[in-house]
């Protein structure tokens, strides 16, 4: 039995909570999964796998054995990056989680980390708050980008690297052609909270944080929103204003995406103003690998800093 390879199995089951899919994901057959595991209990005389018709969890022995199975898959990948890599060069795969509204800067993030060291393979997901707590955790992820508002106040075994602060728009189809030879999305002036809820709106749906965030915005303002439209896709939030009848409530780094299109219009909301802010978070006990210290190292570079605030927050007109 190859035992590391069985743990990656074991750790893949619990990510995807499917037997299929877990052998999918580690490119074997769903026999190979099923008997590796069955080795692996084997190997150390406990049952690990609650089994029915369909994955039914893990049993408490189980448990004890993922737990120690994300340990040892983390020092092993650890000294594999140490060992391939010197101070100056370094290499290996590193695992990046953003919620869906940081995705863009994420993007960014990835691509400037790959540009400045192109022996890091990053792998930017996109994950609701809670997996990405979930994942830093379990050391299933690296490196989170995130609500740290969701952070303990005290304590706790994340910490934060703050990068910017989120402002809010309505982003609508522009009333009139932009004068003069100006293109693409405008900046257009402040609109109350207040005034956005009697518009048609695309909103994302009530399960995800930042919906709750702008809830909070529009009933701090006095105002009743009934969505015309609801989504879990950041993509679709945009999409359905460029080709449809409804206005959107984006936060800055996404509006900042869709700013090549023409005949959009992005309006800073205000009566309340609200502010986010966003960082990335790493889990303070955990060893961190090569790659994770060159990311570290990038999220606090001044100028890094400084591209990320130029595309969030309170945007400015081109």
């Amino acid at each position: 039995m190859n035992l590391l390879a069985s743990l990656r199995y074991l750790v893949a089951l619990h990510e995807h909570r499917h037997f299929g899919r877990a052998a999918q994901a580690c490119h074997i057959t769903q026999p190979a999964l099923s008997n590796a595991l069955r080795a692996l209990e084997k190997e150390f005389g406990v049952v690990v796998v609650r089994r029915g018709r369909s994955f039914e969890g893990f049993t408490p022995e189980g448990e004890r054995v993922l737990a120690t199975a994300q340990r040892m898959l983390h020092e092993h990948q650890v000294l594999q990056q140490d060992l391939s890599s010197d101070a100056a060069h370094p290499r290996g795969t590193l695992r990046l989680g953003a919620v869906p509204t940081a995705m863009p800067i994420l993007a960014r993030f990835a691509a400037h980390l790959q540009a400045r060291h192109p022996g890091i393979v990053p792998v930017a997901l996109s994950m609701s708050s809670q997996a990405l707590e979930a994942g830093l955790e379990n050391i299933s992820l690296d490196l989170a980008l995130g609500y740290t508002e969701r952070m303990p106040a005290r304590g706790g075994p994340l910490r934060a690297w703050p990068q910017y602060v989120e402002h809010y728009f309505l982003l609508r189809r522009a009333p009139r052609p932009p004068k003069g030879a100006a293109r693409g999305l405008q900046i257009g002036p402040p609109m109350a909270w207040a005034d956005a809820a009697a518009l048609p709106l695309c909103l994302l749906t009530p399960e995800m944080h930042n919906r709750s965030l702008v809830d909070g915005a529009f009933r701090a303002a006095g105002a009743m929103v009934m969505p015309a439209m609801e989504t879990d896709s950041v993509l679709t939030l945009a999409l359905s204003v460029v080709a449809g009848n409804v206005c959107s409530v984006l936060p800055g780094a996404l509006v900042d995406a869709v700013r090549g299109h023409d005949g959009l219009e992005a309006l800073p909301l205000t009566g309340p103003v609200l502010t986010t802010p966003i960082g990335f978070m790493s889990h303070r006990q955990v060893q961190p690998t090569r790659a994770l210290d060159a990311a570290l190292a990038l999220a606090q570079d001044p100028d890094w800093l400084q591209h990320a605030a130029a595309h969030s927050g309170l945007l400015v007109a081109d």
